[in-house]
């Protein structure tokens, strides 16, 4: 009989086979959302870990008998999107009394789509941001994550365009939600 899915912090030793669930499933589940050539480019010039999140021990994963099912994290800095590769200059802290924390990099193994691990997981990231005093949440969703993110309660604020290496546009929705009061 197998264990139950596990769910527990990201370490740096995770770091390959995190790249691998994000790889396969950004492209896999891109399907009918974006081209094959959307999801290539944005799987390879965005998508990836981000070490911040690691070691500021704000991403997670979900693991079943030592298979990387779920990943995905929150953030106290101003980076929106993107894992290291993305990523250029400071990522300043942001100010929970008067800024939105990130969630950040959220991806399923295809094999384990719709079984609630993103939903655990960014229920999990809601505790941990409330905790740490943010009072709203702020996201960059793919196509691919946009049901997930409104069946949460998240809304849909703003539009964004990623204009990728050979004139390669990929369409991500900016979305927010507030998680505490005022």
């Amino acid at each position: 009989m197998s264990a139950a899915p596990t769910l527990r912090l990201a370490e740096t030793v995770d770091v390959a086979r995190l790249e691998a669930l994000i790889a396969h499933s950004g492209i896999a589940l891109s399907a009918g959302f974006y081209t094959p050539q959307q999801a290539e480019a944005v799987t390879s010039h965005v998508f990836g870990v981000d070490s911040q999140l690691i070691a500021d021990r704000s991403y997670f994963l979900i693991e079943q008998d030592g298979v990387l099912l779920a990943c995905g994290g929150w953030s106290r800095r101003r980076t929106l999107f993107g894992g290291d590769r993305a990523k250029s200059g400071p990522d300043p802290l942001l100010d929970p009394a008067s800024e939105a924390a990130r969630i950040r990099a959220f991806f399923v193994a295809p094999e384990m789509a719709r079984r609630g691990l993103g939903r655990q997981l960014l229920q999990h990231c809601k505790e941990q941001a409330l905790l740490a005093g943010f009072r709203t949440l702020e996201l960059a969703a793919t196509m691919p994550g946009v049901p997930l993110y409104l069946a949460a309660g998240f809304e849909v604020v703003d539009s964004i365009e990623l204009h990728l290496p050979g004139g390669i546009i990929v369409p991500l929705a900016r979305m927010r939600q507030a998680i505490g009061p005022a």
